[in-house]
């Protein structure tokens, strides 16, 4: 059985890690991500009830589609770098 997953990958000292979690958090609070995220709320609730499997999938703003967690945030490998914010 696996473990279950805690914490964030990134090895970050208390101080860093706080600061870090106030950048993500008023990120995350955007107009834009947030309706970004009732958005994604909306589609999956949907699939859900449609009786679609989207288990392991992330709903893609781009493509207006469900895409493996992998090809959404590699950009189909293309990396982000170069992705326009």
């Amino acid at each position: 059985m696996a473990k279950p997953k805690t914490g964030s990958k990134q090895k970050l000292s208390p101080k860093a890690a706080k600061d870090k979690a106030v950048r993500d958090k008023k990120i995350a609070m955007t107009p834009r991500r947030r309706k970004m995220k009732a958005e994604n709320q909306r589609k999956r609730a949907a699939a859900k009830k449609s009786g679609k499997s989207i288990t392991g999938k992330d709903y893609n703003h781009k493509t207006k589609r469900f895409d493996t967690v992998k090809q959404n945030r590699g950009n189909f490998g293309k990396g982000t770098k170069l992705e326009k914010k």
